[in-house]
């Protein structure tokens, strides 16, 4: 048996207590402890009473540990625990200290999963494939992941990816619509949009051009595709090459052979 003989308070954090037993330092406690176990000068102590209030005293350190975290942004409880087990907590210590962060509403997987949802639709507009991959990664388990995931409605997903898909064409307006629609095919896939979400705006998307739209488009690219036969193909054999990659870049077959003709007689003179 040892008898608490003095109780200080720390200097540095007024809400720790250092526990003297028997005249000497023994440990310390936040308040919490000190309070829940009745810990005042003249108490007897048993080993087993310290090593109790030590367990509770390193579950309190967690749970202020974990409120810090969590202070600046929300957390799952995957990256709790993580923190606090390379913060050097034990797994019981950690598992009741996220008990009582999910019993106090500090920690919530469901709530959390909701809010990254929004978050990622607003500031990213990623799809549903996407952002179960950020659930995944945040230790989500799957039946959370289906419950959120399932409030992402299809009418949400086809504007989002409609407001991607016209960012696309606003950022690419030099090139053809073959070229065009395969962006929106990379940005929509890249995003996590399913590849029915995908043909239902490709569907949907006007791409039409006029006339002095595809002259100035073969003129910007068909140059440098020009250039890079002509040093080494001649005759119907760069004809056929630069109608060959024209042709693959969406450009119709009339434009191709205005632009080749042209090219011929600027060649020729």
């Amino acid at each position: 048996m040892q008898v608490i003989t003095k109780i200080t308070r720390q200097k540095n954090n007024p809400e720790r207590y250092n526990i003297y037993l028997d005249e000497k330092y023994s440990f310390a406690v936040d308040e919490s402890t000190l309070i829940k176990f009745g810990l005042t000068k003249g108490k007897i102590l048993e080993p087993f009473d310290i090593d109790e209030i030590n367990y509770e005293d390193e579950i309190s350190k967690a749970f202020n540990r974990s409120l810090q975290f969590l202070s600046f942004q929300m957390r799952s409880e995957y990256e709790v625990k993580k923190k606090l087990l390379d913060a050097g907590f034990g797994e019981a210590v950690i598992l009741e200290a996220i008990r009582k962060l999910e019993k106090l509403g500090f920690l919530n997987d469901e709530t959390y999963s909701k809010a990254l949802l929004e978050t990622k639709k607003k500031t990213a507009k990623k799809g549903p494939r996407a952002i179960k991959q950020d659930l995944i990664k945040k230790g989500i388990d799957k039946d959370t992941q289906q419950k959120v995931l399932e409030t992402f409605t299809y009418d949400d997903q086809l504007k989002l990816a409609m407001e991607l898909a016209e960012k696309t064409v606003r950022a690419h307006s030099k090139k053809t619509p073959v070229q065009i629609k395969q962006k929106i095919q990379d940005v929509l896939t890249r995003k996590g949009y399913s590849f029915t979400v995908l043909n239902e705006i490709l569907d949907q998307i006007q791409l039409e051009r006029e006339d002095d739209e595809w002259q100035e488009m073969i003129e910007l690219q068909g140059e440098k595709i020009w250039r890079k036969y002509a040093s080494k193909f001649s005759g119907n054999d760069l004809r056929m090459k630069i109608k060959q990659a024209l042709y693959q870049k969406g450009f119709p077959i009339e434009v191709i052979e205005r632009f080749i003709e042209q090219k011929e007689i600027e060649d020729n003179e």
